[in-house]
């Protein structure tokens, strides 16, 4: 390696070191396909969490651990191209439940994107404001990148059970401060509270994992700006925009 290329490959180190996610400190930056043409950084999301996580576990604790094997999980489906380049699962085995439907494997999870897999839903069509199978990996991570550019921070609340079977509670959170599918940003908070369950190998790589939320947490919250195509100025000057029903709005 010549030292320009050394010098970009430390560099390279440096910028992907997290204190959250510690498999990117380890990681060799050219022996990974990254999504994105090289490590993840997570500055501004991770400012985020520190400033408003309503718990700081002690270092080592269940609790701690628990939270950053989601967060780096995450990181993997979300950044990572090749299965074979994931440390957190076992690609051979790993499930995803969300809400109690049908699980979805490895393959079909890496190829969905995280944001796709976790919102299918079943609501009737007049209802889904958002349609997974109309969304790409690129797209669905687009959306939600535009609509909440701090991030989507999340933490662990409690967990209730140690490995092999991990159960907890969660809470997702950022700020709607971007356009979302036509709904201009309110700079109001976002949030939604889950569940979860973990089942986890002998070296406590995830073999399962199950979720269950209410995603009318979360749309209530995306879907209360003002449709920006129909919104309208006032004689006063004032924007607004004409009702639409919702469900997730109440």
């Amino acid at each position: 390696m010549d030292s320009s290329a050394d010098a970009l490959y430390l560099s390279s180190l440096k910028l992907a070191a997290d204190k959250y996610r510690s498999i990117l400190n380890d990681e060799r930056t050219g022996d990974i396909r990254w999504r994105y043409g090289g490590p993840p950084i997570f500055d501004t999301v991770n400012k985020l969490f520190e400033e408003e996580r309503t718990h700081v576990w002690p270092e080592g604790s269940l609790e701690e651990t628990v939270q950053n094997a989601i967060k780096s999980w995450e990181m993997e489906f979300s950044h990572k191209i090749h299965l074979q380049d994931f440390k957190t699962i076992n690609p051979d085995k790993f499930k995803l439940f969300v809400n109690g439907r049908e699980g979805l494997s490895a393959e079909e999870t890496l190829k969905l994107g995280s944001y796709n897999a976790l919102l299918k839903n079943s609501l009737p069509e007049e209802f889904q404001y958002y349609k997974p199978e109309e969304e790409s990996f690129e797209s669905s991570h687009d959306a939600f990148r535009s609509a909440l550019p701090r991030g989507f921070a999340w933490e662990i609340l409690s967990v209730y059970s140690g490995p092999p079977v991990i159960a907890f509670k969660f809470r997702h959170w950022g700020y709607f401060e971007g356009n979302f599918k036509g709904h201009a940003p309110t700079g109001e908070m976002v949030q939604f509270l889950g569940l979860g369950v973990l089942k986890v190998d002998e070296s406590l790589r995830v073999e399962e994992i199950e979720i269950y939320y209410d995603p009318g947490e979360l749309f209530g919250e995306l879907l209360k700006g003002p449709p920006i195509s129909e919104t309208k100025t006032t004689e006063s000057g004032d924007n607004t925009a004409e009702k639409q029903s919702c469900p997730f709005i109440h």
